[in-house]
This record gives C-alpha cells, structure tokens and sequence, in this order.
C-alpha cells in the first residue's frame, strides 16, 4: 500500500483497509483543521488505486475506508469505477466508508448516492462541527447550517447511513451555550444514524490557535466542555440514533443509544457537574487528537 503523508480516519473504521485515493482535502481551510497541513490535494491516478486494492485482494477484507478528506469530491464515474474494482477484487467486502462535505453531498443528486450505496457504499461521514452560523463563518467552515441540514438528510434519502462530527468548545466561553444549543438543534433535524462530539484541542499552526494566542477566543475549561455535552444532548431529538463522546478529545467519554440512554446519561453528567471532581474526568495526558 503507497500512502502520501498522515493518513487519518473515523474511529469506527480502526479495523477496516484504508485506501487512499485522494492525498489532503480538496478544501483544506477550516480555521480548526491541521490535518492536511503540507498536502497538496490532488485525485490519485486509478492505476495507483488499483495496485493498491490488488496487493490486497488476497487478503479477507470486510471493510474498506476511502481517504483522504472528502473522498466524495471524485467525479460520480471515476468513483464508481473505483468502487467496482473493490468489489470485483475484495470478495468478502460488506462496506465502504467515506469522508464528505456538504457541497460534495449536494453536488450529488440522491439517485447518484444510491448508485454508490448499491456499490458498497455503507456510511459517510459528515463533518457538521457547530449549528451555531457564526461560529460556522469564524472556523471557516464553507457551508451554511442549511446546506449541512440538506446535505445530511440527502445522504438519509438514498439509504446510506450517516456519521455526523461536532466539536465542543468550538464557540469559545462566550458563545459556548448558543455552540452548544444550536449544534443539539441542527443534530435533531439531520437526525443522523450516529454522533460524534469531539473536544477542540489546538494544532499549531492553525488560523484558531492564531485567535486563542490574541485572546480573541478563549478556550471553555473542562466543566464547561461537559457543560456544553449537556445542553448538547438535551436539545437532541433523535429517531434512533448512537450517540458517542468517547473520542480521545473528550474528558467524559459516553456511549449512548438514543433516545433510550438519553435521560441517563443527562443525569450522568449532571452528576459530574453537580462534584465537579477532576478525578472524574479522563486525564490531560491521556487526551489526543
């Protein structure tokens, strides 16, 4: 396998192939994101793909994850001709995950996404960050809260399942409940099969490190982060819905089935709130990106 720099992917894909068939992101300028710091982005070639996925043809493979950062961006036919070596090739493939934005979403009608569901393609992962617009505008996040509502319910619509990211903290003290209310808000209207809350934890190098070094953001304390948790889930409606804030980011790792666990876990926390013991929460050194 030929991989171009770091390579990263959703927890939930810790076991599944990795094929790189973009190097960076195609976008590349969330004021957050220093993942593809260095990368420039471009579409590997389908010779390249395809020496990959036959080097590992011979091997049982059940899930395969197409990087880099928004994988989506491929043109409809390149992909399906990607998608179609992989199945022909991995014989005991049973899903595709995949990176997306919201504009790579809504380039694509529903029937093209059902094209690529019946192809393999099992889950895509959406980025939504915040529901809140300003802090959308601020991180530079390159979609109104409509268009990701749109994008999310589009990739509902064709059957695939979807994987929404949202990050704590990213409204700063000032802005954390309205962060934290509106992003609950926009969640339930996606109304994604899973949920993901990461904590902001600073790159360098990046345009909000920039902002938190000037004082014009300051970061919430780890109370606060679990404070936003709560609003969070409180204004969370879900039809049925695996919500997770166990990321390495997180202090206060959750796993929960909404909306059965909810009411549990909102007590949880508010336990947490009520002692406010830092034995409680998971240790800075263990903490990562």
């Amino acid at each position: 396998m030929k991989y171009e720099g770091m390579v990263f992917r959703p927890p939930s894909e810790a076991e599944s192939l990795i094929l790189q068939v973009t190097v960076g992101c195609s976008y590349n300028r969330c004021a957050f994101c220093g993942a593809y710091q260095g990368k420039r982005f471009r579409i590997k070639k389908f010779e390249e793909i395809k020496e990959d996925i036959d080097e590992m043809s011979p091997y049982p493979i059940q899930r395969v994850f197409l990087a880099d950062g928004d994988a989506l961006v491929i043109p409809q036919r390149k992909l399906i001709q990607i998608l179609s070596y992989l199945q022909e090739k991995l014989k005991g493939l049973e899903r595709v995950g995949i990176y997306a934005n919201a504009k790579d979403i809504l380039r694509k009608e529903a029937e093209e996404l059902k094209a690529l569901k019946e192809l393999g393609v099992g889950i895509i992962y959406l980025g939504l960050e915040s529901g809140d617009p300003e802090v959308l505008k601020r991180i530079k996040k390159n979609a109104t809260v409509d268009q990701l509502i749109c994008a999310g319910k589009r990739v509902k619509e064709s059957g695939i399942l979807l994987s929404v990211t949202v990050i704590l903290g990213l409204g700063g003290v000032e802005g954390s409940q309205r962060h934290a209310i509106e992003t609950g808000k926009v969640l339930s209207e996606m109304d994604p099969n899973y949920a993901g809350a990461l904590s902001l934890m600073i790159v360098p190098g990046t345009p909000i490190e920039m902002e938190i070094e000037t004082g014009k953001l300051v970061l919430p304390n780890p109370f606060e982060l679990i404070q936003e948790l709560e609003w969070m889930i409180s204004h969370c409606q879900f039809t049925h819905c695996f919500f997770a804030s166990n990321h390495a980011s997180n202090y206060l790792p959750l796993r929960i089935q909404m909306p059965e666990q909810k009411e549990a876990a909102l007590k949880r926390i508010r336990e947490v709130l009520l002692r406010k013991d830092p034995k409680l929460l998971r240790p800075e050194y263990l903490r990562a990106l």
